[in-house]
């Protein structure tokens, strides 16, 4: 029987956050949020807490009474914000683990990113792998990866989760701009051949491996995600066929193409940002034979179901996503129609 313990989630308003926030609800424990801004859909029993990572005093209120804390506060790679992933993904994370010290918090479970390997030096990503990140958030989110190993020195129980890129019901971000186009019966791009070999993983497997590894005493680190995936172009043209639009899967040239990317980005007309233009042509997936050793985990989503599940909640959903909300997270917004209709135009 599993003891009931109060969990704290850092970013818990966000869209991986609230899927976590409603599995460790389900399995009976009490939870606190720790956000910029309130979720619309926070239950009432949940307990929330307004403040900014970057804040220890606000943190160490936040960390009061906890006994697992899971960390999910960080900028993502569309922000583009250099300075902002160093003082959120860096300094908040510094605020979290000395705050989590203090207040004598039994577990803490550190959401890093598979960001932190750059180009992988090969694939499956195993433990033998070492980090190479090539762009400003990876950096930022290896250096909290260091953070949690001073910490874990002094006494902290920490275990860090490197996810690869996340899926499910809700996500938006940028999946809009795929979902969006795929609607509209428009051409989807792939770089070169997209054969490219690239691994997801559905929140929900991902909120199962976090709530694990919060039971599991004794540091250490875990790459998480799905056992069932393909190339992108397999992903994307089971997509467009479960669709019926019309849309079709087209490659386009490498080199150019990334250029490209990099120029409407820079310009403001694409929300792609540098890990996006790094990897998006590139295989990387990781080996989670350990994971499913050591937490139980079992994964149940693969690439082509996640994939059909987020596109039918995004047409279920599409006319609440349309209606702007800028308080809400990266993963969890709208992408502006303006940036949307601009960029269909190439395709």
């Amino acid at each position: 029987m599993t003891t009931k313990k109060i969990h704290l989630i850092t970013g818990g308003s966000g869209y991986f956050g609230s899927a976590l926030l409603k599995k460790i609800r389900a399995a009976g424990h009490q939870v606190r949020v720790f956000d910029l801004n309130d979720a619309d859909d926070r239950p009432g029993d949940v307990e929330f807490v307004q403040g900014d990572i970057r804040n220890l005093e606000a943190v160490r209120k936040a960390c009061e009474g906890i006994s697992v804390v899971h960390h999910n506060v960080a900028l993502v790679p569309l922000a583009k914000d250099k300075e902002a992933f160093w003082s959120v993904n860096y300094d908040g994370t510094e605020n979290l683990m000395k705050a989590c010290l203090e207040n004598g918090v039994e577990k803490v479970v550190h959401m890093s990113s598979s960001a932190i390997f750059g180009v992988p030096s090969k694939n499956p990503v195993d433990d033998s792998v070492p980090p190479n990140p090539m762009e400003d958030y990876g950096r930022a989110k290896f250096a909290a990866e260091d953070v949690c190993k001073t910490y874990i020195d002094q006494g902290l129980d920490v275990t860090i989760v490197r996810p690869r890129t996340i899926m499910g019901h809700g996500r938006l971000g940028i999946m809009q701009i795929l979902f969006e186009w795929i609607r509209q019966g428009k051409n989807i791009p792939v770089l070169g051949s997209g054969d490219n070999l690239y691994q997801f993983v559905h929140a929900d497997d991902l909120a199962d491996a976090v709530i694990a590894a919060g039971e599991r005493r004794g540091a250490s680190v875990y790459n998480i995600g799905a056992e069932e995936f393909c190339s992108i172009r397999e992903t994307l043209e089971a997509l467009t066929k479960h669709a019926g639009t019309g849309s079709r899967v087209i490659s386009l040239p490498m080199e150019p193409t990334v250029w490209a990317m990099k120029l409407t980005s820079a310009i403001g007309l694409s929300p792609l940002g540098p890990y996006h233009h790094l990897m998006y042509g590139r295989s990387m997936y990781f080996d989670v034979t350990r994971p499913k050793e050591e937490l139980g985990y079992r994964p149940r989503y693969g690439n082509i179901e996640m994939f059909k599940q987020s596109y039918d909640w995004y047409l279920e959903n599409r006319t609440d996503v349309l209606q702007e909300n800028a308080t809400r997270s990266h993963h969890r917004r709208g992408v502006k129609q303006g940036i949307i209709k601009v960029l269909g135009w190439f395709m």
